[in-house]
């Protein structure tokens, strides 16, 4: 057998190899997904450490168990326009471990959290109010919201699909049938809204009664409004 012959032949064995270790790897990888998506897992990617509790973080940085459809980095939303430059979450960390503790809870029972908006800088805000200026469909930042303060989320569910859950009416519809009190709906579409709503209420949340997908952390009107900005990568 000549040189070349032996080398091709090591080559080739060290490839089957690499492919069938990375194969593992990844399988393990999807177990693991599976595994928490079934049980539910409240363990953090990175650990909170000592981080103040009203610091702003990233989402992502502490779990891989939300979906996203950050709706204002888009023109998918009722502004018809984009107004943030990427789409991130950033929320304090005290809204974060309250959120995972919530998904915790929706896992468990086969559902995920979906997040259409987070934390919004104060100059987001301004850019909104300079598109719509009415306050029953943005708040005026000359006083600041929730999400201006890092406390307030915008979400609904998905199944084990991925599939978004029946809750009567599209993220941010501006009209009666969005709020919690509006009953003529199916047995599905309520039952959607009630396991929403009891699961983040027992979460350390409060609920908006004229918006379905909006929920405030507890005592989150203290923390102060702020124009923390976040870098697209």
């Amino acid at each position: 057998m000549s040189v070349n012959s032996k080398i091709y032949i090591l080559v080739g064995c060290l490839f089957l190899i690499s492919c069938k270790t990375n194969l593992i790897y990844k399988n393990q990888k999807e177990s693991i997904s599976i595994e928490q998506v079934q049980e539910g897992s409240n363990t953090p990617i990175l650990p909170f450490g000592n981080l103040n509790d009203t610091t702003f973080v990233n989402i992502k940085s502490y779990s891989l168990d939300f979906v996203y459809d950050m709706k204002y980095a888009t023109e998918d939303n009722f502004l018809k326009a984009k107004v943030y430059d990427c789409a991130e979450c950033y929320l304090r960390l005290k809204t974060v471990k309250s959120l995972m503790k919530a998904n915790t809870k929706f896992m468990k029972l086969g559902y995920k959290i979906k997040l259409y908006d987070c934390y919004r800088p104060l100059d987001i805000q301004k850019k909104m109010w300079a598109i719509v200026s009415n306050p029953i469909y943005v708040a005026n930042p000359s006083k600041g919201s929730i999400h201006n303060r890092g406390g307030a989320v915008d979400i609904s569910l998905v199944d084990r699909n991925g599939v978004e859950l029946d809750m009567g009416t599209p993220f941010d519809f501006f009209g009666i049938e969005a709020s919690h009190d509006y009953k003529n709906f199916s047995k599905e579409i309520l039952d959607n809204r009630k396991l929403l709503k009891k699961v983040m209420l027992q979460s350390n949340f409060q609920s908006f009664d004229s918006e379905w997908w909006h929920y405030n952390l507890k005592n989150a009107k203290v923390d102060p409004v702020s124009n923390f900005k976040w870098n697209c990568n």
